[in-house]
């Protein structure tokens, strides 16, 4: 559990805006937190780059993800 102090103000903005969305201010504020705790997430490497990750060069997009599937099968097109 987390108390916190707030300024009227805020206070009265939750209370009206809680009310507007027919919600408990509780469940106003764990929402918010969440959406907020989710956008300061940083994206990794992969995230930010999946689209143009082996793209150019081969024309192909699902290198790194089916990459296994890709040797494979080029193995078998050798042995034909």
């Amino acid at each position: 559990m987390i108390t916190l102090r707030l300024d009227p103000k805020l206070e009265q903005t939750i209370n009206n805006t809680a009310k507007n969305l027919g919600q408990s201010k509780s469940e106003l504020i764990r929402k918010s937190i969440i959406e907020y705790l989710a956008k300061l997430r940083k994206p990794n490497s992969w995230e930010v780059g999946h689209d143009l990750f082996g793209k150019y060069s081969s024309g192909l997009s699902n290198l790194s993800a089916n990459r296994k599937e890709l040797i494979k099968n080029k193995i078998k097109a050798k042995r034909k």
